[in-house]
């Protein structure tokens, strides 16, 4: 088993120069989510030029590849996201996205290519592997209601016993993996609300119900919410990141709309917030004589990593990736809709560091400036890898530790 696992890492290692050049292929050809033509043939060009059977328009534009081993064993699912954002790439590199507007600015290209250089090592080991691996490339990650639960309604999981994904990681360095046990990341919900009142003149506003106070009221008001009806315990957040009203200096306007989201670790605490999001609109709204519509999208529920898988690949990678600082995070407040994956199949979601500032890859996640430092792209490979092996061919901590007590 140590050797098949070197022979993988060796063979992964060696891919390093094709993965850059796929990954900034995509890079440069990025596609919005729910939208995505190019992304999908290119994957499934990939896959048949392995032998890999696969299914395409798999809940609308996913592509799914199944690699049946040479034994039977159980079937581990392995999953990347494919889909760009609506956000103008500022990099003076020459992978610069070409679509004016649209770029891979959260890493997705990064966890595609990563993902067909998996496939390209093990579709050559097939015959050696005890099991079945499934390829779930997916599409539209960053827009609710997101293309995870599309894909599991159309098979995606048929068969599968255990499910992997990775998020390469803007605020990590280079050379650090991180797990996380149980609570991993947090669900959303958007919102959106508008106060309707009555519009007038601004030199008499007596004569007008205006939505612009109103809404300021509220905006205060929303925020007793986490601070006084959630548990304090619990992390929860309600967020207003958009305020519009009004277009001139002198004029009340009859609407102010606002736009926010909630983000929160468990479905009870989702459903209260969203009960006096409602309460705290209509009644704010009424004691000022005006009228609250609120407008709620579902997001992502949270994402629970399995406790047994996670910590099962924590281990195996602190010991099969001696070079990397493998590290247990904090739960995070962003969302991912892998977590709907992990609600029908046990698996784990894990984050491989890429900040480097030598190459100026500093910014964060959905900025114009955001880019990694492509090595990741290898140690989600490998951890990948070793969650196939350790599933499909029984590879266990206690093999590395005899093979290096033997040197």
């Amino acid at each position: 088993m140590m050797k098949l696992q070197k022979k993988l890492f060796e063979q992964l290692e060696s891919l390093y120069p094709e993965m850059v050049k796929t990954r900034r292929h995509l890079h440069m050809y990025p596609e919005l989510s729910f939208k995505e033509q190019f992304t999908p043939e290119y994957v499934s060009q990939h896959l048949e030029s392995l032998g890999i059977e696969y299914r395409t328009h798999v809940g609308g534009n996913g592509v799914v590849g199944t690699l049946h081993g040479g034994r039977p064993g159980p079937t581990v699912a392995l999953r990347a996201d494919f889909d760009a954002l609506p956000i103008q790439d500022e990099k003076d590199v020459p992978y610069r996205s070409t679509i004016e507007g649209v770029s891979h600015a959260c890493g997705h290209d990064v966890h595609t290519a990563a993902l067909m250089a998996v496939e390209t090592v093990l579709a050559g080991v097939r015959e050696e592997l005890a099991g079945t691996v499934v390829f779930i490339h997916q599409f539209a990650e960053e827009l609710p209601p997101g293309g995870a639960q599309l894909m599991i309604a159309d098979g995606c999981l048929d068969g599968v016993d255990y499910i992997y994904g990775a998020h390469v990681w803007a605020d990590d360095d280079y050379g650090t993996i991180g797990f996380r046990p149980g609570n991993a990341m947090a669900g959303g919900d958007n919102f959106d609300i508008t106060i309707q009142g009555k519009g007038g003149h601004g030199a008499i506003p007596h004569t007008t119900v205006d939505p612009l106070v109103t809404m300021s009221q509220l905006v205060v008001n929303l925020q007793q919410i986490v601070s006084r009806k959630m548990d304090p315990n619990a992390s929860n957040v309600v967020t207003i990141g958009k305020f519009h009203s009004g277009e001139a200096t002198n004029v009340i306007p009859d609407t102010a709309v606002i736009s926010g989201t909630t983000r929160t670790f468990d479905t009870e605490s989702k459903a209260v917030m969203e009960e006096w999001i409602r309460l705290m609109s209509v009644s704010t709204a009424a004691q000022n004589g005006a009228t609250a519509q609120v407008d709620f999208t579902y997001g992502c529920v949270p994402l629970i990593n399995s406790e047994g898988e996670t910590e099962q690949l924590k281990v195996l990678a602190e010991a099969y990736l001696p070079d990397m600082s493998v590290q247990e995070k904090a739960p995070m407040m962003t969302s991912e809709d892998f977590a709907y994956y992990l609600e029908h199949v046990p698996g784990s979601f894990f984050f491989v560091g890429a900040r480097n500032s030598e190459i100026d890859a500093v910014y964060p996640h959905h900025h114009p400036k955001f880019d990694v430092d492509e090595r990741a792209m290898v140690e989600i490979g490998k951890v990948f890898i070793l969650a196939v092996l350790h599933h499909m061919n029984g590879l266990e901590v206690a093999a590395c530790e005899t093979a290096e007590s033997s040197k």
